[in-house]
């Protein structure tokens, strides 16, 4: 029995990104699918005194501020990230600060952001 609880109070003090690495690991390797995604908070034995939970952002937009002097390699850069045409990317350029992509992934919102930056531009992920 004294097993069960100190596994039941390791599992109370994971954190979110353990929760996410957990779930991963039974849903992959013995197809057990978590009723849902998002990490079941449990209250602490100590009572009302528990600090408010901060949910994780999940979905990012990456902004694009300015072109920066190297506003041609900007332009195709854009082009080529989004699928739009040249006409269209240079627009949205020209019309900085824009949203370049919304409710993506933080890694995909940070590499989108680190080419952008390496090109000249100014970006922004919110």
């Amino acid at each position: 029995m004294a097993d069960l609880k100190a596994f039941a109070e390791q599992l109370v003090n994971l954190t979110v990104k353990e929760v996410n690495e957990l779930a991963a690991i039974l849903k992959d390797e013995y197809g057990i699918e978590p009723a849902a995604a998002a990490p079941v908070m449990v209250a602490s034995a100590g009572g009302g005194d528990a600090a408010p939970v901060v949910e994780e952002k999940t979905s990012f937009d990456v902004i694009l501020k300015a072109a920066g002097a190297a506003k041609l390699q900007v332009v195709k850069l854009v082009k080529d990230l989004t699928g739009l045409g040249l006409k269209e990317a240079k627009e949205l350029v020209d019309g900085a600060p824009k949203p370049l992509k919304e409710g993506i992934s933080k890694d995909e919102a940070e590499a989108l952001k680190k080419q952008l930056e390496e090109a000249g531009a100014e970006v922004e992920v919110k």
